[in-house]
């Protein structure tokens, strides 16, 4: 799968001479959500993943049954979830897997398997509030699609906004091409996420879209199309995966069959660094790749080795002399 070839092997990047090398307090050449929340908080920040029983359209009938190509049958469930009937069970759980230290921690819950907002406002207020009154809760986090935001259940989290309080709308935009959403059978177009963030914006209530990069025949200049749409977009933070195939997916069938390759770690890491390179530098990063637990994950397995992946993109943006948003600006650049 060498989309880029002509771009990623070499990356671009400045002569030493005329580097000027821009990073946070933390070093990082990238704006990360884990900084972003030490900076705030002034203390480590975790978030606590969630299952709360819903569905989603592309699943029950009401758009498909089939599902996205790359979702599995337990709708990205969290491994401290599993096993666990109730919220606060789910939230308990994997709090004791963090405790690995006496670090003074607070907590965000995460609703994260399936579409989060895919139910009555009064469910929906029901498993929220009962989320955030756990202790050191101190955010609300809710995963959902783009066609699942009616003005009722925006007005719902506009009433969690509050100083001191860490609230986020994660949608799934994946990205911004009609011909890859219905590659992914997402079922909704590129219009309705465009919608959906800027109706969640006027709220003001903070977006963070999630993206798949190596998606089927997807070129890299698709991939970087998507970048600049990101950054026209009133979006606070971009969750990053990389195309993964998951055990039960129709994904893994392509695979199996020969019919899918996804990216090596080489490619993977010089396209994230082109993608980001091209994001506003106010953009929150709060993932650089995609994270699956070693049982279910068929491809790529790179990606089990987290520190090394999250080094080596790092240490492009050192050899390039580049960062967050260095290309932001510069439209004559594809």
């Amino acid at each position: 799968m060498k989309r880029n070839s002509e771009h990623y092997k070499s990356g671009r990047h400045l002569p030493a001479e005329n580097r000027t090398f821009q990073t946070l307090k933390s070093g990082k050449p990238y704006y990360f959500f884990g900084d972003y929340l030490w900076e705030k908080y002034g203390r480590r920040v975790l978030k606590l993943p969630i299952n709360a029983g819903f569905s989603c359209p592309n699943r029950d009938g009401t758009i498909s049954t089939a599902g996205c190509i790359f979702c599995s049958e337990d709708g990205s469930t969290a491994p401290t979830a599993v096993g666990f009937n109730t919220i606060q069970e789910q939230m308990e759980n994997a709090r004791r897997s963090f405790r690995r230290s006496d670090a003074d921690t607070r907590y965000i819950a995460y609703f994260q398997a399936f579409t989060n907002t895919y139910a009555p406002v009064g469910r929906l207020a029901t498993v929220y509030e009962t989320a955030i009154k756990e202790p050191d809760v101190i955010g609300l986090m809710v995963a959902t699609r783009p066609d699942c935001l009616p003005d009722e259940v925006l007005d719902l989290l506009n009433r969690f906004q509050r100083d001191g309080f860490e609230l986020w709308l994660e949608i799934g935009m994946q990205t911004m091409h009609e011909k890859s959403l219905q590659v992914l059978n997402r079922g909704h177009t590129h219009d309705i996420t465009r919608a959906a963030i800027r109706r969640a914006s006027e709220k003001g209530i903070p977006v963070c879209t999630h993206l798949i990069l190596g998606i089927p025949d997807e070129t890299w200049h698709d991939m970087m199309e998507t970048a600049r749409e990101i950054s026209s977009l009133p979006v606070s933070g971009v969750k990053i995966h990389h195309l993964h195939v998951i055990q039960g997916t129709a994904l893994e069938q392509s695979y199996l069959k020969g019919a899918l390759t996804v990216m090596e770690q080489d490619e993977y890491v010089s396209t994230t660094c082109d993608f980001i390179e091209r994001l506003r530098p106010d953009i929150i990063i709060h993932r650089l790749f995609g994270d699956r637990d070693e049982r279910t994950l068929v491809a790529p397995r790179w990606s089990l080795h987290k520190g090394t992946v999250t080094k080596a993109i790092e240490d492009e943006f050192s050899r390039r002399g580049t960062f967050q948003g260095f290309l932001s600006q510069d439209t004559d650049i594809p």
